[in-house]
């Protein structure tokens, strides 16, 4: 195994890919499995800047633990992953054992704002809002609340709502990514066998 100090990003790719998608996704939910090649490479610019190994990490909306569990691969402190589906809690439970993280790792069922946790990072892929208008408003609103950095992924459509709530929260955004995010066909309203949205990271820090 390599050391985390030896990590490559490639590396951490491969080894979130072994991590289980949702077993019965939830179109209201947006149950859409972040990419491997997404999701390494926003804990490795997370990694990177200080904010995993040896912090205390929070996952909001976990949904099967990909980024809960690269986090704590990487050396946090403790992670933290909330979801309020408890199939994916479940499993992402499951899947941290199979791993060899569950000492590090705790998972809640909760709704976002039910949270009581204070952390040092947030970092999340909350809904895009596709199927509920302002989906994304809870959870960065409870960010805002229990940690001094969040990493954030939305939908590039309301890019301009997000960073206009970042700042009415007290926060600034210090830097930014863009990803093509593909997702297939998963439920019957689903028209094509795969799309691809435009998506941006969000990286903010409180003042």
């Amino acid at each position: 195994m390599n050391t985390i100090e030896t990590f490559k990003k490639r590396d951490m790719e491969i080894w979130l890919e072994k991590i289980p998608a949702h077993e019965d996704p939830r179109p209201e939910l947006e149950q859409y499995t972040t990419p491997a090649p997404i999701a390494a490479d926003i804990l490795f610019t997370a990694y990177t800047l200080g904010d995993i190994r040896g912090r205390e990490v929070i996952d909001l909306g976990c949904g099967t633990g990909i980024f809960s569990l690269g986090a704590a691969r990487m050396g946090a402190e403790k992670v933290y992953g909330v979801d309020i589906d408890e199939k994916s809690v479940q499993s992402t439970k499951r899947t941290a054992r199979d791993l060899g993280l569950s000492d590090r790792c705790d998972f809640v069922v909760s709704p976002v704002e039910n949270v009581n946790l204070k952390g040092d990072t947030v970092i999340m892929n909350p809904p895009f809002g596709s199927q509920k208008k302002g989906a994304d408003t809870p959870f960065l609103e409870k960010a805002f609340e229990i940690a001094p950095r969040i990493y954030s992924l939305h939908n590039a459509r309301g890019e301009d709502y997000v960073r206009r709530f970042v700042h009415k929260s007290g926060y600034r955004v210090f830097g930014e990514k863009r990803y093509m995010f593909p997702v297939n066909r998963l439920f019957s309203f689903h028209k094509k066998e795969k799309k691809e949205f435009e998506t941006v990271l969000l990286m903010c820090e409180r003042y």
